[in-house]
C-alpha cells in the first residue's frame, strides 16, 4: 500500500496539477471544473492517510495486546513500581532545582538546547521592542551598588561572627568590596609605589589575617601608607571609636589623594554618626557634598537623610528629597520610602481605617498613600521588614536597586525612623498591599517604574548569607515539569499498589486493548521521559 502511495498517487496527482496549470492558462471557462477536482483529490488523500493512521495504530495495540498477554502480573508490578520510583527521584531533584535556582533544570534544558534544534526563533520585531523596554531594566537589574551604609568589618560584622558563629558577607560581596577599594585606592597600576603594590595585593586576600598583616607590611616600607591605616581601621579596629582613631590618622596622611579623601571623610562622618555625634556627622556630610559635587554616584545624601532623621529634622529632610526626589535621578528604596514615610506622618497619627472608610480619604491622606505605592512598587520586599513579618539581618556591602538586599539594608537603619512616626507602620501595614492591584500583571508593564525586573532573585542570592530566606517577587509558580513529575509518580505508585494487592483484575485491565493505553501509558511514559 505504501508502495502505490509512493509510486503512484503522487505522480498522477502531479500530472494532474500540471493539467490544471496547463488548462487555467489556455480556457478560463474550465475553472471550476478544476477547483471540484482539486478538493477532491485533496480530500481523498486526506482520508486515505487518516485510515492509514489508524491501520498502523490497531496493528500497534494488538501486537501489544498479544505481547502483554505473556506477561505476569510480577512485570507489572515491576514496571509500575520502577516508573514511581524513577519519577519520585526526578520529582525530589525538580523540586530542589527549583527551590535553589528558581526554575526547572528540564524546562532551562529543553529552552537551552532543544529550542535551537527544533529551530525556534524570536520574532525580531518583538524582541526589538523588547529589548527597547528593558533596556533600563538590563542597566539596573545587573548592576550591584555600594551600600553607602555599609557597617565596619571589624567593629561590626566580626562582632556578629564572634557571637552567632555565622558570617554575614558571602564570599560574592567580599570580593566585590576588594575591586571596589584596588580601583578607589591604587588608582594608575603603572604608578605603584612597592607600599601601594603590596596593599593591591592585601585587598585580594580571602584571610582577614593576612589582609591585615599585609596593611602592617606596607606601613614597615612607608609610615605615610594611608591605605594600609583604612585597612586596619576596616578590619582590625574592634571598636567604633578606634576606628575612627584610625581613619584620622589615615586622613591627616592622605594628602590630595581625593578618592583617599572622599572615603576617610565619609567613614569620620559615620564614625561620629555612630558614636552620637549626629550635629557633627550632619555637617561633615554637608561639606563633603559641597566640596565634591560631582561624586553624587556615592549616594552620601542617603547617609545625610538617615541622620537628618534621627535628628527629626523633617523640613531638611524634605529639603534634600527635593534636590535628590527627581525624575531625572536614579531612584533607590531610601529616596522613595523616605519621601513616603514624611507623608504618612502628617496623617498617620489621626489615620483609622474604620473611620478612613465611612468617609473617604482626605487629600493628604491619598498623597500618603499613593507615596507608600509608589514605594512599594519600586521595592516590594521593604514592607515586611518595617511591618517585622520578617527577620533583619546585617545589611551587605553591596546592594541590588529594587531587591531583597536593598530591602535589607534600608529596613536596618531606617525601622527606628518609622516607628518613631506614631501611626505610620499602621498605616503602611493598612496600604501597601493595594500596591499589587495597581501593578499590571504579568509584570510586562510598570505603573510608575519600569517592569520590575526578574532576575534580582540570582544576583540577591549571592549577596545575602545562606541561612537568609531570599524574598522573592514575584512569587513563581510551579514549572509545569514539577507537577507533570509529581502526577506521573502519584499515578504510577497507585497503580504499583493495585497491582500489587489484586494482580489479577489488573492484569485483566491490563490486557483488554481498549484499556491497555489509557492505563499503561504513564508507565512507559515515565520510563521514556527518564
Amino acid at each position: 500500500m505504501g508502495f502505490l502511495l509512493g509510486g503512484h498517487v503522487t505522480p498522477l496527482f502531479t500530472d494532474i496539477r500540471r493539467n490544471m496549470e496547463d488548462s487555467t492558462g489556455s480556457n478560463p471557462q474550465s475553472l471550476g471544473f478544476t477547483d471540484k477536482l482539486k478538493s477532491w483529490l485533496s480530500w481523498s488523500w486526506t482520508y486515505v492517510l487518516t485510515l492509514l493512521k489508524y491501520y498502523v495504530f490497531l496493528c500497534i495495540c494488538l501486537s501489544a495486546s498479544v505481547f502483554l498477554n505473556t506477561l505476569t502480573p510480577k512485570f507489572y508490578v515491576a514496571l509500575t513500581g520502577t516508573s514511581s520510583l524513577i519519577s519520585g527521584l526526578i520529582l525530589i531533584f525538580e523540586w530542589w532545582y527549583f527551590r535553589k535556582y528558581g526554575t526547572s533544570f528540564i524546562e532551562q534544558v529543553s529552552v537551552s538546547h532543544l529550542r535551537p534544534l527544533l529551530g525556534g526563533v524570536e520574532n525580531s520585531s518583538t524582541t526589538g521592542d523588547y529589548l527597547h523596554a528593558t533596556q533600563f531594566n538590563n542597566d539596573t537589574c545587573f548592576k550591584v551598588w555600594r551600600n553607602p551604609l555599609n557597617l565596619f568589618r571589624g567593629a561590626e560584622y566580626n562582632r556578629y561572627t564572634w557571637v552567632t558563629g555565622k558570617e554575614p558577607l558571602t564570599y560574592y560581596d567580599m570580593n566585590l568590596s576588594a575591586q571596589d577599594h584596588q580601583t578607589f585606592f591604587t588608582g594608575d597600576t603603572q604608578q605603584l609605589r612597592p607600599e601601594d603594590a603590596v596593599m593591591q595585593k592585601a585587598w585580594r586576600e580571602r584571610n582577614p589575617q593576612a589582609r591585615i598583616r599585609a596593611a602592617y607590611q606596607a606601613i614597615e616600607m612607608n609610615h605615610e601608607c594611608a591605605a594600609a591605616y583604612v585597612l586596619l581601621a576596616e578590619e582590625e579596629a574592634t571598636t567604633i571609636t578606634e576606628a575612627e582613631r584610625l581613619f584620622k590618622k589615615a586622613l591627616s596622611i592622605a594628602g590630595k589623594d581625593i578618592n583617599l579623601l572622599v572615603y576617610i571623610k565619609r567613614r569620620l562622618a559615620m564614625c561620629a554618626r555612630k558614636l552620637g555625634r549626629i550635629k557633627e556627622a550632619v555637617k561633615m556630610m554637608r561639606d563633603l557634598m559641597k566640596e565634591f559635587p560631582l561624586l553624587g554616584m556615592l549616594n552620601i545624601h542617603e547617609n545625610l537623610l538617615e541622620a537628618l532623621l534621627e535628628l527629626q529634622a523633617y523640613a531638611d529632610v524634605q529639603a534634600v528629597l527635593a534636590k535628590y526626589d527627581d525624575i531625572s535621578l536614579p531612584k533607590s528604596a531610601t529616596i522613595c520610602y523616605t519621601s513616603a514615610l514624611l507623608k504618612a506622618r502628617a496623617v498617620s497619627d489621626k489615620f483609622s481605617p474604620e473611620a478612613a472608610s465611612r468617609r473617604g480619604l482626605s487629600t493628604a491622606e491619598m498623597n500618603a498613600v499613593e507615596a507608600i505605592h509608589r514605594a512599594v512598587e519600586f521595592n516590594p520586599h521593604v514592607p515586611k521588614y518595617l511591618l517585622e513579618m520578617k527577620s533583619l539581618i546585617l545589611p551587605p556591602e553591596h546592594i541590588l536597586k529594587r531587591g531583597d538586599s536593598e530591602a535589607v539594608a534600608y529596613a536596618f537603619f531606617h525601622l527606628q525612623h518609622w516607628k518613631r512616626a506614631e501611626g505610620a507602620l499602621n498605616l503602611l501595614h493598612c496600604t501597601w498591599e493595594g500596591t499589587f492591584r495597581i501593578i499590571p500583571y504579568p509584570l510586562e508593564k510598570g505603573h510608575l517604574f519600569y517592569p520590575y525586573p526578574g532576575c534580582t532573585e540570582t544576583a540577591d542570592r549571592e549577596l545575602l548569607p545562606s541561612f537568609h530566606e531570599v524574598s522573592v517577587y514575584p512569587k513563581k509558580e510551579l514549572p509545569f515539569f514539577i507537577l507533570f513529575t509529581a502526577g506521573l509518580c502519584s499515578f504510577t505508585a497507585m497503580l504499583a499498589m493495585l497491582t500489587h494487592q489484586f494482580p489479577e483484575l489488573m492484569g485483566v485491565f491490563a490486557k483488554a486493548p481498549w484499556l491497555m493505553f489509557c492505563l499503561w501509558s504513564p508507565c512507559l511514559l515515565g520510563s521514556v521521559f527518564t
